[in-house]
């Protein structure tokens, strides 16, 4: 892994599945829309990083 880059596993909120995620944690906050690997639905993405930590971490259905 890259340094600023963290791998965070977390679940498909459609489908159930457990989902790998490398996240970028240069940045303090993001949000955006990242396809399930699995099932394909548009799952949207929220973090919150703090001196380099995950501090929150998000996924949602956009339906929501």
């Amino acid at each position: 892994m890259i340094l600023g880059e963290t791998e965070h596993i977390f679940y498909c909120p459609y489908c159930g599945e457990e989902i790998s995620m490398i996240l970028d944690i240069t940045v303090n906050e993001q949000t955006y829309i990242e396809d399930c690997e699995v099932c394909c639905n548009p799952i949207e993405i929220n973090y919150k990083v703090k001196n380099g930590e995950l501090m929150e971490f998000d996924a949602g259905s956009i339906d929501q």
